[in-house]
């Protein structure tokens, strides 16, 4: 049956009127993130009422959807036998990551109920770093002998597809679980039941070493349009794979902490109404202190120029205006290039190309806002305002624009790639760090052309 979304208010009036025959008939056809999402309308002494009404395998799906919060708040509540049997349901990726976010005290309750083996597997998979092919792949993946026939194959099929996350793609190994090749459950139906694995699968899979980065785990998956891709050893042994739904939970967290960066925050795991103000002042606080140091620069900067300013005071009303139009020039340019380098469309090597072509892009820029500028310093500034501008001072406010444009896109586009190059995030590199060094840039070409052209 198809599952459908419920209504919250519906399934709450049936949680409090304890009608829970019919509630566990809603929740069995509802989506499990839509479950989920329901938790989030109860309360924390309903938690394991809700939880315990539904299917076995129903609710193994809602758990792995739960924060880690909720998580431990159920834990704590089961017994031995309920938590063994969610165990039991879940897939091995997914009972690491949950052994991963509990304290010390579930994560002993939670081995304590698992098996020899998958105590070994879950030691085995939390020896690779987080960020890594080994740290999100699974080990739970249908695995052929060449020598194997199709009719053998789908006995097996039949027997043990039920405890493996994905069977569309299946591997072949050698007898030292060497990747040899990959067949799909299409292949095998159009294939007769005599016929050799090693016969119709697909030779030179494309594949990802264990200690891979993730980020390029969830970029070869879109790369190639698959929907898992295995993971090998230093020896090309497999040892598991990587499903499509993981690689869109990396491209999630990764988008999430790159927008934190971006915005001069430190990345949080939590949801935003159960992050502490406590929390949250820690994540912001490092980069305001940061940029207000880094920011005292554009002040030494004006006042090592008070005199000149002083007798041209009219100047002092453009520094708002040029010095965010630098920084909005650098940022334009750094989220281009951060999101090139995000999709795999550029790398260090094509820095001259894409210098060139933001000098390109620069000079069109500088030469129309400066134009844009130079009308409105005249026609609003001048005839309307009543402004003192005279040529000479239109003329530095103007060629500051460009040069300041300039810079900032040069900037821009190039300190990520340094960044890259030297294994920084380039996401550190974005508006707000870059914002400040234009800042003082602009400042140093504003008041050099004041001097050199008005003769302060």
């Amino acid at each position: 049956m198809e599952r459908t979304v419920f209504s919250f208010d519906q399934a709450v009036n049936l949680l409090q009127t304890k009608k829970y025959a019919t509630l566990r008939s809603l929740l069995s056809d509802a989506e499990p993130a839509d479950i989920a999402e329901f938790f989030e309308q109860i309360t924390r002494n309903q938690y394991a009422i809700v939880f315990r009404i539904l299917p076995k395998e129903l609710a193994a799906e809602v758990f792995v959807e739960l924060d880690s919060e909720l998580q431990q708040i159920l834990i704590e509540s089961f017994s031995d036998i309920e938590l063994k049997e969610v165990l039991e349901e879940l897939y091995m990726d997914d009972t690491v990551d949950l052994i991963e976010e509990m304290p010390a005290n579930v994560v002993k309750r939670i081995l304590a109920n698992s098996t020899g083996e998958d105590r070994k597997t879950i030691n085995e998979l939390l020896k690779y770093p987080d960020d890594s092919a080994g740290g999100i792949m699974t080990t739970e993946f249908v695995r052929f002998k060449q020598n194997m026939t199709v009719e053998e194959a789908f006995e097996m099929l039949r027997r043990d597809a039920i405890d493996k996350e994905t069977i569309y793609t299946c591997y072949v190994t050698d007898v030292n679980s060497h990747l040899i090749g990959i067949v799909t459950v299409l292949s095998l139906l159009l294939a007769s039941k005599d016929a050799l694995i090693g016969d119709i699968m697909e030779e030179n899979a494309v594949c990802v070493y264990t200690l891979d980065d993730k980020e390029f785990v969830a970029a070869q998956i879109g790369k190639y349009d698959v929907l898992a891709l295995p993971v090998v050893d230093a020896e090309h042994r497999l040892v598991g794979i990587v499903t499509v739904d993981d690689a869109i939970d990396v491209m999630h967290e990764e988008t999430e902490e790159d927008f934190a960066k971006m915005n001069a925050m430190l990345p949080t795991e939590k949801p935003y109404l159960k992050t502490s103000s406590f929390e949250l002042w820690k994540s912001r606080i490092p980069w305001l202190l940061l940029l207000m140091v880094s920011a005292t620069f554009t002040g030494m900067i004006i006042s090592s120029f008070e005199e000149a300013l002083a007798t041209q005071v009219i100047l002092t009303a453009f520094i708002p205006m040029l010095m965010d139009t630098g920084g909005n020039s650098g940022g334009q340019a750094s989220v281009t290039i951060i999101r090139a380098l995000s999709m795999g469309e550029v790398r260090f090597g094509d820095l001259l190309r894409i210098v060139w072509k933001e000098t390109a892009v620069a000079l069109m820029c500088g030469l129309t806002l400066a134009a844009v500028c130079f009308a409105k310093l005249f026609v609003v500034d001048k005839w309307l305002m009543g402004t003192e501008i005279t040529m000479p001072i239109a003329l530095v406010i103007c060629l500051t624009l460009c040069i300041t444009v300039f810079c900032a896109k040069l900037i821009g586009c190039t300190l990520p790639l340094l960044a890259k190059k030297i294994g920084f995030d380039p996401a550190v590199m974005a508006s707000p760090f870059i914002t400040t060094i234009v800042d003082a840039v602009s400042l140093l070409v504003y008041f050099q052309l004041a001097k050199l052209l008005l003769k302060l």
